[in-house]
């Protein structure tokens, strides 16, 4: 498999009504500091049917913007997530992906 492939694997684990950042997701596929490269394997997940508007930044930030992020929001709302201010409570609707077993993978060449 590839990077990218790993990364959509993960991503479509998350349930609807959960939430992810994008770090714990390029951990959770085995790529710990990665998460930019998160953000660019989402880039066609739409078109692919992924659930992309899943995963956010540190905090729990939407990271995108204009349209995009409003879509993200209205997304994730619509799947009973909340938000307080601008960002989502975590600590309520956070995804915890369950511990990897076996080695580590060779982290994403730079």
């Amino acid at each position: 498999m590839g990077y990218f492939e790993d990364i959509l694997r993960v991503v479509v684990k998350i349930p609807c009504g959960k939430v992810a950042t994008y770090g714990e997701v390029a951990r959770a596929a085995g790529h710990p500091g990665s998460a930019r490269q998160v953000a660019w394997a989402l880039r066609d997940a739409d078109a692919k049917g992924m659930p992309w508007h899943r995963v956010l930044g540190s905090g729990g930030y939407i990271l995108l913007g204009g349209t995009a992020a409003l879509r993200q929001r209205k997304l994730l709302e619509s799947e009973g997530v909340h938000f307080s201010g601008g960002r989502v409570e975590m600590e309520r609707f956070k995804f915890r992906f369950p511990k990897r077993r076996g080695g580590r993978r060779v982290p994403f060449a730079r």
